[in-house]
């Protein structure tokens, strides 16, 4: 446990956390990363241009909120479009990374019982610097983990 919350830190550049029973981060440390501030809006617009560029990934706005899908099936919930100075966040489904992922002190398991099915959660705040290829491969992961093979195969063929 010890050498995933180091991993952690190194990933994020999180320095100093107050750390809970069972290796979590304590809430009011859950900035992975401050300084400049990060434009929360065109991070979220570069994932969902990522997502949208996996073969047969759709956008639909179920509860008016933003989702990629993949035959049928969210693989990654991308919420609102973030606000100027506002907060952004977005769920994946991470059956091999999860447990790693929640040692982040930006993550938590995904409400409404998702967690339990392997969905994780990651927010930012204004300020934060989202560890953007960390997304990435967490959404290709959830991507994964959702599509069918046969859409995996062109995924395979292109070589990602």
């Amino acid at each position: 446990m010890k050498k995933r919350r180091s991993e952690a830190k190194l990933l994020t550049g999180h320095k100093g956390a107050a750390e809970r029973p069972g290796g979590r981060v304590a809430a009011g440390s859950r900035s992975p990363s401050k300084g400049n501030p990060a434009n929360l809006r065109s991070v979220s617009r570069e994932l969902r241009r990522f997502a949208l560029t996996l073969p047969g990934a759709t956008e639909h706005f179920p509860w008016g909120e933003r989702v990629a899908k993949v035959n049928g099936k969210v693989f990654v919930f991308l919420g609102g479009d973030p606000v100027p100075g506002g907060p952004m966040g977005l769920s994946v489904k991470l059956p091999n990374s999860g447990p790693d992922a929640l040692d982040l002190p930006f993550t938590k398991p995904t409400g409404y019982g998702l967690g339990k099915a392997g969905w994780v959660s990651a927010s930012f705040e204004t300020g934060d610097r989202p560890p953007v290829e960390i997304l990435k491969t967490w959404i290709l992961e959830s991507y994964r983990a959702i599509a069918p093979k046969k859409i995996l195969a062109k995924l395979d063929s292109a070589g990602r």
